[in-house]
């Protein structure tokens, strides 16, 4: 095989991968509308800190918090010490803290 023939081969190739990603990818923005939504809503939060994949978010009231359901959206697992909640979200997490930024 000629040069070009690999090259159109490896175009093909990687086309279909990024298709596969893109679709298997989720609508972020309405994540974190469900996110904000499972924490009690924008006015149950009082304060939000990133620590690399750790999103800290200090809230009102826990009762509102519906754990269980951020669980299912992808966090690795979820501390809770007083009124805060740790969540690890992995690399979600600065873009998380960003739109609880601009929501408020």
């Amino acid at each position: 095989m000629e040069l070009y023939q690999y090259i159109i081969i490896i175009t093909v190739l990687l086309l279909i991968a990024i298709a596969i990603v893109k679709g298997n990818k989720k609508d972020f923005k309405i994540e974190l509308n469900k996110l904000v939504e499972y924490l009690g809503g924008k006015e149950n939060i009082i304060d939000t800190e990133v620590n690399m994949s750790r999103f800290k978010v200090t809230l009102k009231d826990l009762t509102k918090v519906k754990k269980d359901a951020i669980m299912k959206l992808g966090a690795r697992g979820i501390v809770e010490i007083d009124n805060q909640l740790k969540i690890i979200l992995g690399s979600n997490a600065k873009q998380l803290k960003k739109y609880i930024d601009d929501l408020k």
